[in-house]
């Protein structure tokens, strides 16, 4: 079972960005209690920083999941500007760039720009506390712009759908099949990397891969020993997964 901590930005006496009236650490504790009971119902053991109004410092939240021993750490937040209204859509901001946590930033995203905000991209941010003192793969997201009307009106109206969003990007990215979707299946598909007949070329090959941040293994099958990484319930997970390795530089193809 995956382990993820969910990160409510801010809380307690640290309001993060407010406008009007409106409080960033009320907006991210309210999603995040929301993501988090998606995923727990999809089977991920989640970990929460916070579940109430209560103030822990990012180095505080870090070390929260790194104690818990997740596997990924979201933390959820709202932007803002200098000039409120000039700036519109979402972001997620990671340590570094062409890593586990970027990968797991761009599904994220999609899902977003899905749901009808502006995707501002990945970013990296290695100053930032919670994402540099993590043990784990970590990405904080932006969650619109709190000084935006419109991003505003889209977190209010479509919050469920919102929620999804970000549980659905990061079921995405574990190759975790939502129990109630119509498109379940049984089967699993693999994307293949290699197949030798000597058994040490495999082996060094996995565990590049392993190294690298990839779920890669290898099997013996039909004389040869075959380097594979993931097994997912989604064909789109597993798509995916081969557009990665192939940015990456590798020759894939998928297997089931």
């Amino acid at each position: 079972m995956a382990k993820v901590a969910i990160d409510a930005g801010h809380g307690g006496r640290d309001p993060g960005a407010v406008y009007e009236g409106r409080r960033e650490k009320d907006d991210t504790l309210r999603l995040a209690l929301a993501v988090g009971e998606i995923l727990e119902r999809n089977g991920v053991d989640v970990t929460f920083t916070r579940t109430e109004d209560v103030y822990d410092s990012p180095v505080r939240k870090a070390q929260i999941a790194n104690e818990a021993g997740v596997d990924y750490l979201v933390s959820i937040h709202r932007n803002a500007m200098p000039i409120p209204g000039s700036a519109s859509g979402i972001e997620t901001l990671v340590y570094k760039s062409g890593n586990e946590a970027s990968a797991l930033a761009e599904d994220i995203n999609e899902e977003l720009e899905m749901v009808g905000f502006e995707n501002r991209g990945v970013i990296p941010r290695p100053n930032l506390a919670v994402l540099r003192r993590s043990q784990m793969p970590a990405v904080l997201v932006e969650v619109g712009f709190i000084d935006n009307e419109e991003d505003n009106e889209q977190f209010d109206e479509k919050f469920n759908e919102i929620a999804e969003a970000i549980a659905n990007g990061i079921l995405r990215y574990l190759g975790t099949n939502r129990p109630d979707d119509p498109n379940h299946s049984k089967r699993l598909y693999r994307v293949q990397v290699g197949a030798f007949r000597k058994r040490e070329f495999a082996y060094q090959l996995t565990e590049q891969l392993q190294q690298e941040g990839y779920p890669a293994f290898t099997i013996f099958e039909d004389g040869l020993y075959k380097v594979q990484v993931g097994a997912f319930q989604y064909l789109d997970n597993a798509v995916r997964m081969e557009q990665r390795l192939r940015r990456a530089g590798y020759q894939t193809y998928l297997t089931t």
